[in-house]
């Protein structure tokens, strides 16, 4: 199938007739949000009926929600890694290949992130002041010779730091924090991370608060992280002040809507409640930072409680409401979503269906103001069909998928400081996302559809995403 780029008449289709089915890669922390919340909500309806107030919150007196932005990642340089992808456990670096995809992503090339350790890339220092770079040097080769923009996120961390045996690496504690004693030796080593890939311009640091859960405050260590953060956003300026360093990397849990699922928030919609103890741990971090060039979360558009259905593109109006109110926050940072997701698990979704689904979360986030966004690879080692994967298996061509053309079609069309065209689509089922040369079209419905764009009709398959030329 082809998959390039697709600007012109007869050729902007993507994701038809494609099958297959790929539940969500990782539902990570979901497990701790829902033991805690049952513990959430007795707690804070009794807080809010003895004093009106959440625990741990400002009463609920959030930041003003952003207004939707006039063009892309206002306020962000024109320059920002925008639209792209993070490499994960199986991806082109190993076997280097498969080679059609090597081309493919170097057909438009985008940022590509990935981290330090973990996700196939191996200890990078295993012992106290020995390092093995031979993993990361083979990923960041492959980020370089596919012209991509390079971005680390500094996770996770070596297991002597953690309490472990030096010389050792047990995988099963990846996600395991550094011990506060070693958060200056994890400082160290992300100012050896940049003075090796001086190419790398941008950082996050640390991955969902991974170990940095506060059982007995029923919280998160929002302090203990901000102390390890603000070491290494020290470490790294040091290097170069140039070097741009966010965080915090926070998972954006939410519960679903109705109120019966979790404790209150100051941020809800149809698409659920947030929960308020990841909104204050953001709103420690960013009080208590020593500075910050953008501001890092993730999450899934759906809600902790599978057995809950909504509508999955009502549901994805979450990525709006989370990026206006970080932008409220403080509207000189960049929002950077280092992942999302959409998909529920299990799943049964057609190809088609997926990436309509993943090009209308694109549209939430461009006309929310989102600067960034990074796909989580789901690749796989299959050599044949790959759901929702950015490339194909050697056995299936190896080339790039539907998947892929859509996030290049996203950072080619909508990069930094685009301003947005004001086009409505006479169909609600319809939705559609413009600059001043270019729009897409998106289906949301499994029938086909029709709408009026400017005065001219537009026909779309079931779940169709169709590039058009303006």
């Amino acid at each position: 199938m082809d998959v390039q780029q697709r600007t012109g008449p007869g050729r902007a289709s993507l994701f038809r007739n494609r099958r297959g089915r790929h539940g969500r890669p990782r539902r990570r922390l979901v497990l701790v949000a829902l033991a805690a919340a049952t513990a959430g909500v007795l707690v804070s309806t009794l807080v809010l009926a003895a004093t009106g107030r959440r625990p741990g919150g400002n009463g609920g007196d959030g930041p003003a929600p952003a207004q939707a932005a006039s063009r892309v990642a206002p306020g962000a340089p024109r320059d920002w890694p925008s639209w792209g992808f993070t490499h994960t456990q199986n991806t082109v670096d190993r076997e280097h290949g498969p080679p059609k995809a090597l081309a493919d992503l170097a057909s438009h090339p985008m940022p590509q992130v990935t981290p330090i350790m973990g996700w196939g890339v191996d200890n990078p220092e295993p012992r106290p002041g020995e390092f093995d770079w031979s993993s990361l040097d083979r990923r960041m080769d492959v980020i370089r010779e596919t012209r991509g923009t390079p971005v680390v996120t500094l996770c996770c961390g070596p297991d002597w730091m953690k309490g472990g045996a030096a010389g050792t690496t047990d995988w099963r504690r990846l996600e395991t924090a550094i011990e506060p004693e070693h958060f200056d030796d994890y400082a160290d080593l992300a100012a050896a991370v940049a003075r090796r890939y001086p190419d790398v311009r941008h950082y996050t640091v640390w991955n969902e608060f991974k170990g940095f859960w506060y059982p007995p405050g029923n919280r998160w260590d929002h302090e203990g992280y901000t102390r390890l953060y603000n070491k290494v956003y020290t470490a790294l300026k040091k290097v170069d002040e140039d070097i741009k360093v966010g965080g915090p990397y926070m998972v954006m849990n939410s519960n679903a809507p109705g109120g019966r699922y979790g404790p209150p928030s100051e941020l809800s919609g149809p698409w659920g409640v947030m929960d308020q103890r990841n909104l204050d741990a953001v709103k420690y971090w960013y009080e208590h930072k020593k500075g910050a060039d953008f501001i890092a979360v993730d999450g899934h558009a759906m809600p902790n409680q599978r057995e809950v259905e909504l509508n999955e593109f009502m549901a994805l109006s979450k990525f709006s409401a989370v990026t206006r109110w970080l932008r409220g926050l403080d509207p000189r940072l960049p929002v950077w979503w280092a992942e999302w997701y959409v998909e529920p698990v299990p799943s049964t979704w057609t190809n088609e269906r997926r990436g309509a689904v993943q090009a209308a979360a694109m549209m939430e986030f461009v006309r929310a103001g989102a600067a960034s966004a990074f796909y989580w690879s789901p690749q796989t080692a299959t050599t044949g069909d790959c759901p929702g994967c950015l490339w194909s298996g050697r056995a299936a061509g190896g080339g790039g998928t539907p998947t892929l053309a859509n996030l290049q079609n996203f950072d080619r069309w909508f990069p930094p400081g685009t301003p947005l065209a004001d086009v409505a689509s006479s169909n609600a089922d319809v939705r559609v996302l413009a600059q001043a040369e270019q729009m897409v079209a998106v289906n949301t419905t499994a029938r086909p559809a029709r709408t009026e764009v400017e005065g001219k009709a537009l026909d779309l398959g079931p779940y169709e995403v169709k590039w058009l030329g303006r």
